[in-house]
């Protein structure tokens, strides 16, 4: 619903504000894709609600990977640490069921007066944790990016044009973001969907050529072959091959006001390309509240969670969401009205679905 964004000496914050509404879920959503970690503020009055267990949910399900629990109003409660320990086991019950969920801090804070939002509190002798901002200044981010498997997703191919200098004549980069990964000058890679190898001969920035480059850096890399790589296309490294392939499977947060049905056609936004895609089946709908997956809706409404299937008219290369966030997402866009109709999350390609790596010499 809003962003705000603050600094202090040890980082820059941007701040994303949804509300816990059900009508929100796709706002959640939307500020949860690209977050390192999520707070959900809880009533010390009220304990763990309904949208307490809905906003946990979609930060698991949307693989943030850091959860702060903000019990608030711990001064409405006369600083009872028993009643924050209430509310921490009540948590503990369903926690666990959340596989992606593995780092998760409890904080007590009163908003009124900053207890233990900057500074420790003195109500809360009992805590001997970290204050709220001390907790996000200090948790470490940079190893929750995927750097084992390279993935870079072509944005554009590169030539200056009428450029001054002769040696920029004949040069041709593919611009773009690591979405995985590292890259080093000389490391083979190879091209997906043509399954031709090569390797990069240089690595460009704004600021001039570099050694090796990691995500999420905006590059131009070189290539030592004038392989035939246009947008939409993705260099990737020899380990940790990704999928390929046309039949997905993937959760989906449906945005739109028509609801999402079997046999309707879509265009699916992933990484550079677009696609057109129809929806070959609903395997199920998530009730929030309970956490149970209801088998083979009808339909999925405006703000449901569910798992889908879909046929694309061309195979993507793609990896599971759990594993890679940027190459593991797509958007839905309606056909005719170009509205985002919902936002999914794919699930990691089973071995049958590769068939198409059999066709490369790799």
């Amino acid at each position: 619903m809003a962003y705000r964004y603050f600094a202090t000496p040890k980082r820059k914050f941007i701040v994303a504000d949804t509300p816990g509404h059900v009508q929100y879920t796709r706002n959640m959503v939307t500020g949860a894709s690209t977050a390192n970690l999520s707070i959900v503020l809880v009533d010390a009055r009220q304990g763990v609600i309904e949208q307490s267990r809905r906003h946990t949910y979609i930060a698991a399900l949307l693989g943030i990977p850091h959860l702060i629990i903000a019990v608030n109003k711990m001064d409405l409660v006369d600083w009872s640490e028993e009643r924050f320990r209430e509310i921490r086991d009540d948590f503990e019950t369903f926690l666990p069921r959340l596989d992606s969920l593995r780092d998760v801090k409890f904080i007590p804070i009163s908003a009124l007066n900053g207890d233990n939002v900057v500074t420790p509190s003195p109500h809360t002798p009992w805590y001997e944790g970290p204050t709220l901002l001390g907790h996000l200044e200090n948790i470490h981010i940079a190893s929750d990016w995927n750097m084992r498997a390279f993935r870079f997703p072509v944005q554009w191919v590169n030539r200056p044009n009428n450029p001054t200098d002769p040696a920029l004549r004949d040069f041709r980069g593919l611009g773009g973001q690591i979405a995985g990964g590292i890259v080093r000058a000389g490391q083979p890679v190879l091209t997906l969907r043509s399954g031709l190898k090569t390797s990069v001969k240089e690595i460009w920035t704004y600021d001039g050529p570099l050694k090796e480059a990691f995500c999420p850096q905006s590059v131009t890399l070189v290539l030592n072959d004038d392989v035939d790589v246009s947008r939409g296309d993705m260099l990737v490294g020899f380990d940790h091959l990704p999928g390929l392939g046309s039949d997905l499977r993937a959760n989906i947060c449906w945005m739109h006001q028509r609801p999402l049905r079997r046999g309707k056609k879509y265009f699916l936004k992933h990484t550079t390309q677009t696609v057109q895609a129809i929806v070959t089946g609903i395997e199920s709908r998530m009730d929030i509240t309970t956490y149970e997956a209801q088998p083979e809706p009808a339909e999925l409404a405006l703000n449901d969670i569910g798992e889908i299937r879909l046929k694309t008219a061309k195979p993507i290369v793609y990896d599971g969401y759990e594993h890679n966030r940027l190459t593991g997402s797509f958007v839905l866009i309606e056909q005719g009205t170009n509205l985002t109709a919902g936002a999914g999350m794919l699930l990691p390609p089973l071995e049958a679905a590769k068939p198409e790596y059999q066709d490369f010499a790799i």
